[in-house]
């Protein structure tokens, strides 16, 4: 990341996350396509499907923009000043421009109209706080590893994580503010109403400070620098 300029550095946050929202939405359609009827199936090829995809992704592009490709750690870089406040606000726009392109690719290459609002209401306590606990994990996973001194293996722990938790959690760990205003574009598997929208970040926003809080508490010294 030392020699990319914060253009380049947008453009990588930009496509990985689109790639990212694609393998989520994608994945979501082709399973539901492949196996009717079967959702825990369904979620299965969902949850396999976006954790190998995720860790390739970060793996793409994580040594030009670091990776993030969702606000919830950028949040987190930018609190532990390891990302200056205009460099993440312009991985934020990025992020969120690249999940709603993300989501429109996804509907078109699956013959489905480009924007399509999601009807699925996910409006309970319940899945509040399993956003919370989803994006704790994954704040942990991520901002611990660079604290230990174990960046080379982000990628691959965040994608085992992320693919893990949509199977243990009931909100299936969204877990990422882009990727959640983005899946209410597709009213498909992976969707979300739009009503539902902003609990959902709340509780994501939420969860990535109690990570941070953890990370702190577990790893009170860098053992690495992500800049």
């Amino acid at each position: 990341m030392e020699g990319a300029s914060l253009g380049r550095r947008a453009a990588a946050e930009l496509v990985g996350t689109a790639f990212l929202t694609l393998c989520i939405i994608g994945s979501g359609i082709a399973a539901t396509r492949l196996s009717p009827g079967d959702q825990g199936f369904q979620l299965l090829l969902n949850a396999l499907a976006t954790g190998l995809g995720l860790a390739a992704i970060v793996l793409a592009v994580g040594t030009v923009s670091g990776g993030h490709l969702n606000p919830a750690i950028t949040l987190v870089g930018y609190l532990t000043k390891e990302l200056a406040g205009r460099a993440a606000l312009v991985y934020v726009g990025a992020q969120l421009a690249g999940a709603a392109f993300g989501a429109v690719v996804a509907n078109v290459t699956f013959g489905l109209p480009a924007v399509e609002l999601a009807e699925r209401s996910r409006s309970t306590g319940g899945l509040w706080a399993s956003e919370v606990v989803a994006t704790l994990g994954l704040v942990l996973v991520v901002f611990g590893l660079l604290r230990a001194g174990r960046a080379p293996a982000v990628p691959y722990a965040v994608g085992a994580y992320i693919a893990a938790a949509i199977l243990f959690t009931s909100s299936t760990s969204f877990a990422n503010p882009a990727a959640t205003i983005a899946r209410s574009l597709s009213n498909t598997f992976a969707g979300i109403a739009p009503a539902s929208v902003p609990m959902f970040v709340l509780a994501e926003l939420a969860g990535a400070l109690l990570g941070l809080g953890v990370v702190v508490v577990l790893y009170p010294r860098r053992g690495a620098e992500t800049r």
